[in-house]
This record gives structure tokens, sequence and C-alpha cells, in this order.
């Protein structure tokens, strides 16, 4: 569905070399992108060596701290001033209204911004359009303006149809018993869009398979509300799981729990260990280094792999259209609203990994691929 471009640069090479993959958009229409390589917009514009603006959310995951390196690597490699900045993990969306809008009073031609919280950076978008300068939603999308340009990601609703999948081979594979399967549902932080777009992929595998009975949700919690983990926060995560623990499985075993990250993932599994209960069927997502070892424990089920190298690369490349005035490549023009107006977006596939396929999928990721070779 989506085209894949080489690094381009050394800088990203070098980075890539050393990837952890990563994480964490209101979507509407059916999965999946268009399937076609549309043009976006076509820029007038800008000097060389102009300055870059990147807003990021936290150093709270590997992928999120990978993405600051390889966008000041990657954006001064191609010649432009780069300002990354991060949002503190224990403060508010402010500092990063605060940073954005410091980036449009200095003059950044493009403005990356990977969302603290989406739902509430309109006003700073609009600030920089008004001052002249495009933005791109990196990984997570920014609602309710119609001054977004352009959304690049990897294609979240399918990260979550994987992750739904995952779950249902798993319990086929690992339970020493047949269905009905008893299940727990996790979600991620409301003020993140993405997390709707993951549970909701996810449900559209799951939901059927809860409506036969095949799936019973011991709790009874299936709303996004009800499983939202507030700040995507691993003692928040687990709490909860020690909760439904105690009011739901005191005297029958839990099979199977949808996670949407790994960091949530690691954090029920020691829930559901400190129980001293038979450890479940549980997703995951952003191939984070410890939850690659814990897959090859036969821990974690599955996560998913998506390369923050790639994902960067290809904002970097639709900066250098914006300097050269050229049409800039989306490949989604018709499923991503924010609320405002539909984004064009430029999606990549991301891939699902369990320990059947984990070596093929670490190939380009040597890190990854060392902690996969020890387990064989």
């Amino acid at each position: 569905m989506n085209k894949r471009i080489l690094l381009s640069t050394g800088a990203l090479l070098a980075a890539a070399a050393l990837a952890l993959t990563g994480c964490s958009s209101e979507r509407g229409g059916d999965a999946g992108g268009s399937g076609g390589s549309d043009a976006g917009a076509t820029s007038t514009g800008f000097e060389e060596g102009a300055t870059i603006g990147v807003a990021l959310p936290d150093k709270t995951s590997e992928n999120w701290v990978l993405a600051g390196k390889l966008f000041t690597d990657g954006l001064e490699d191609a010649g432009y001033k780069a300002d990354v900045q991060y949002a503190p993990a224990s403060n508010t969306v402010a500092e990063q209204q605060n940073q954005i809008q410091a980036m449009v009073t200095g003059g950044a031609k493009v403005i990356v911004i990977g969302a603290k919280d989406g739902k509430q950076l309109a006003t700073q978008v609009q600030a920089a359009k008004d001052a002249g300068a495009t933005v791109i939603a990196y990984d997570r999308l920014i609602e309710n303006t119609d001054a977004l340009d352009y959304y690049v990601a990897f294609d979240n609703f399918k990260v979550g149809q994987l992750q739904g999948q995952a779950l249902l081979d798993g319990l086929e594979e690992r339970t020493d018993h047949d269905a009905p399967y008893n299940v727990e549902l996790f979600s991620g932080s409301t003020d993140d869009a993405n997390s709707a777009v993951f549970f909701n992929g996810a449900m559209d595998v799951l939901q059927p398979k809860i409506d036969d009975g095949t799936l019973v949700v011991g709790s009874g919690q299936t709303d996004i509300q009800q499983t939202a983990t507030a700040g995507w926060k691993a003692e928040n995560a687990q709490s909860r799981m020690d909760t439904i623990l105690t009011s739901a499985y005191s005297d029958t075993d839990l099979d199977g729990v949808l996670s949407p990250n790994d960091t949530l993932a690691r954090a029920v599994l020691t829930s559901v260990e400190q129980a001293g209960k038979p450890l479940p069927v549980v997703t995951g997502q952003d191939s984070e280094v410890e939850s690659v070892r814990s897959i090859m424990e036969g821990k974690q089920y599955s996560t998913i792999n998506k390369d923050t190298a790639l994902l960067v690369e290809q904002t970097i490349k639709m900066i250098g259209q914006l300097q050269q005035g050229e049409e800039v490549d989306v490949n989604d023009t018709d499923q991503y609203d924010n609320g405002s107006k539909v984004v064009p977006a430029y999606l990549l596939d991301p891939v699902i990994v369990t320990q059947e396929n984990a070596a093929d999928s670490y190939q380009n990721v040597p890190n990854l691929l060392e902690i996969v070779e020890e387990y064989k």
C-alpha cells in the first residue's frame, strides 16, 4: 500500500542501524490507506539552511528518544537548522504549546509536531500557519484545526487490527482449552488521538468474537473510557489489572489481554505474575528492548514493528519537497478527519512480530536482532 524509500543520509543510516523501533488520530472510513500515491499541495519553497522546528511530547518511551536523535542528525545532515524540543513528561501540554509558539516566533519554516495532547494545539498550529510555516503532525494527529497541513504516521488502524488478530492467534496457539476464552481489554491515554484508532482497529477484529461468545470479557469493561490508561503510564495499567484480577478472576484464569503497547504489556504481565496466575497471551507495540526479550522468553506474545527511522526519513523527505517548492507526497487523502478537515497523510505499514518471525522482522535492527539470536 505504501511506498518505501531508502535512507537518504549518512546520519539516518547510522541511527537506523542502532534503531529501537517505535509508537503511540481520529480516523474515519475503512481500514488501510487510499491505495494510491496522491500528491499533496505544492509549496512556494523556502531558503536553504532554514530552521525546522520539531516538537516532541516527552522521553517516556524509546521511540520518542530515538525520533529526537534521528530528527536532529537527519535535518542537520540535510542542511537545515534543527530545533528539536521535548515537553517534560511531568509537565502539562502548556510547555509544548510554549515551545511551538517559540518556534513560530523564531521563524521556523516547517514545524513537525508529535503532539502531547492533539486536542489542545489548534491555537499554536493556526499561529504557525499565519506566520507562513507549514505544520506536519508526526505520529499523532492534531485535532480541530484546518491549519494543519500534513500527517505522517504508520497506519494506526491497521496496528489495532494486527493486535486484535495476534490476540486471537495467540489464544489458539497457547491456551490449553477451546473457546470461550477469558480476555481483558486495555487502551491508551485519552489525550492521545491514536489511542482510539488502535482500540477501534483491534475491536474491528475482536468485537465479532465477543458477540458470538468466543471471547468473554470477565470484567465487563469493553468501552474505551473503561479501558483507557491515563498518560500511557505502566503503574496505571498495573493497578487496573490488579483490581480486575481480584474482582473477576479469583477462581478462574485469564487467557488473554489486548495491550496497545509494550510498556503496558509488561505492566499487565507483572500484575499477573505477582498474583501467582498463569501468564495470559498479551499483545504490544513499539518493539521495545525489554518486550522483545520478553517475547523471546515466551512471556509477551507479540509486538508491532514500526521503524522510527523510516517515519523520520519520510518526514524529512516531505520537508525537502516543501523547501524545493515541489508537490508533497501523500498516499491517503480521505480517511484522517481531524474534526475540521481531512488531513492529507502519508502512512507507512506496521508489521506484527512474534517469536516466529522476530529474526526476519529485525534484520535491519542490529540490537534487537542480537536479542533474538540469543534465544536460538
